[in-house]
């Protein structure tokens, strides 16, 4: 069965735009297109008539570091994520996010804008994006050409499946802020075996040490799937850096304030809304101690 009609390779976003404007609803991007030929094959989205292949776009498969920031392509694989020095050297919660996405062909062809713009809140890659307070950089198509704006990485996610884009945009990369002194990230997950399932529950977390080394001046952590949309645990960062010593309770209590806050709900496929609780304690637990145990002082 014939799935397309017309399948087109730009080499710039002003091409792939205004191919996009040509055809309007009957186009789709796609990059790896490991998620969308499944949804298609499954009639979870409307049949393409035109596909257009951003990966040979110049830049959107480049990993960089500029004016302070680690900047990503949208269409860099998981496993250039997997693989490069610069992230893993300033953002380990995404290397270690992006290494277990399927399996290694899934990873060699997924693109991490793709992870991103299908919008599930359980993505393994948005979720080490968010602990990491990336940004993401909106290209829109206007008269007068096309504009580039970054903004926060949760402004383009609408639901389950779902992200804010209009028409006339597509994604063009990823930023966080290089790695600073006294600052590690971290992330780890829960899921059946097989590789190719979405995870029970999946959690990241980057903290910053105070100049004593003994309390978080900075922590952001991320959950999925914990609500509609990829989760920030903003009360339980709270907990983290309210001043207070690091010690097995504080750690319990960001342990309680993350469950609270969190919209867990049962999954007959993959875990109940009690199990993902506990779960929450357990890799919250796992990921501090990771992203703080070289910052401590002996």
């Amino acid at each position: 069965m014939k799935r397309w009609n017309e399948y087109h390779l730009p080499t710039t976003v002003d091409e792939a735009l205004n191919l996009r404007a040509r055809y309007g609803d009957a186009a789709r991007f796609i990059a790896g297109g490991t998620d969308l030929i499944l949804d298609m094959e499954y009639g979870n989205h409307a049949s393409a008539e035109t596909l257009i292949d951003v990966t040979r776009i110049d830049g959107l498969n480049e990993i960089s570091a500029e004016d302070g920031y680690v900047v990503i392509g949208a269409a860099v694989t998981h496993t250039q994520i997997e693989r490069s020095p610069l992230i893993q050297e300033n953002g380990r919660a995404l290397v270690q996010s992006c290494s277990v996405v399927g399996g290694p062909q899934v990873r060699n062809v997924a693109t991490i804008g793709g992870n991103v713009a299908h919008a599930l809140p359980a993505a393994d890659g948005t979720i080490g994006l968010l602990a990491l307070n990336a940004d993401v950089q909106v290209c829109t198509l206007e008269t007068g050409g096309v504009v580039r704006q970054w903004q926060p990485l949760l402004s383009i996610f609408a639901g389950p499946g779902r992200n804010t884009l209009t028409d006339n945009q597509m994604l063009g990369g990823f930023r966080f802020a290089l790695r600073r002194e006294r600052e590690a990230s971290a992330f780890d997950r829960i899921m059946r075996p097989q590789g190719v399932a979405l995870p029970i529950l999946g959690l990241a977390a980057r903290v910053r040490m105070d100049a004593t080394h003994t309390r978080l001046d900075e922590a952001t952590i991320a959950i999925g799937p914990a609500g509609p949309i990829p989760f920030r645990a903003t009360d339980a960062e709270d907990v983290l850096t309210s001043g207070k010593a690091l010690s097995p309770d504080l750690v319990e209590a960001a342990v309680l304030a993350a469950q609270a806050q969190a919209r867990l709900r049962t999954s007959k496929h993959r875990a109940s809304q009690a199990y993902r609780h506990e779960m929450i304690a357990v890799l919250l637990r796992r990921v501090l101690d990771e992203a703080t145990k070289d910052q401590m002082v002996n």
